[in-house]
């Protein structure tokens, strides 16, 4: 009777080393696809944008109750920015602090220091013809469109 050979080599080979890293890179991209952190980003972003369209929209709301149907200087006919500067719907002084806390701003575009230099990143525009107030985020992500009247 022949003897058998008993030498063994405990080890992982070669070959299974690459199929079991090859199959974790699958696995791993899989889930890089599915989490996706650029878009769930992009997503969060257009969340803040339209919380604080809201919350424009109200502040503007609320002031025009409190003063018989007037809305804050500013609001045109036309498509304004919020903001400080030149042309822009300088509606801050008439709706920060009795109207809401503090100015908000587009998350990737905007700015707020106070009432003297801001910049929201947000537009605003009054109706002709039925003096309903839009305000809507221009900079929205993933193709969305943030737009509320009132």
């Amino acid at each position: 009777m022949p003897k058998r050979s008993t030498n063994f080599t405990a080890g992982f080979k070669l070959v299974e080393l690459v199929v079991v890293i090859g199959i974790l890179a699958i696995l791993l991209s899989i889930v890089l696809v599915a989490i996706n952190p650029s878009r769930q980003s992009s997503q969060a972003n257009n969340t803040q944008r339209r919380s604080d369209v809201n919350a424009i929209l109200n502040a503007v709301t609320q002031y025009a109750a409190d003063n018989r149907g007037s809305l804050p200087t500013g609001i045109a006919a036309t498509a304004k920015n919020i903001g400080s500067g030149v042309g822009d719907a300088d509606i801050c002084a008439d709706i920060v602090s009795d109207y809401i806390a503090s100015m908000p701003y587009d998350p990737t575009t905007g700015a707020f220091t106070d009432c003297t230099d801001y910049d929201t990143g947000y537009n605003i525009i009054k109706s002709a013809s039925n003096n309903r107030i839009t305000v809507s985020a221009p900079d929205a992500e993933n193709s969305e469109t943030i737009s509320i009247t009132r």
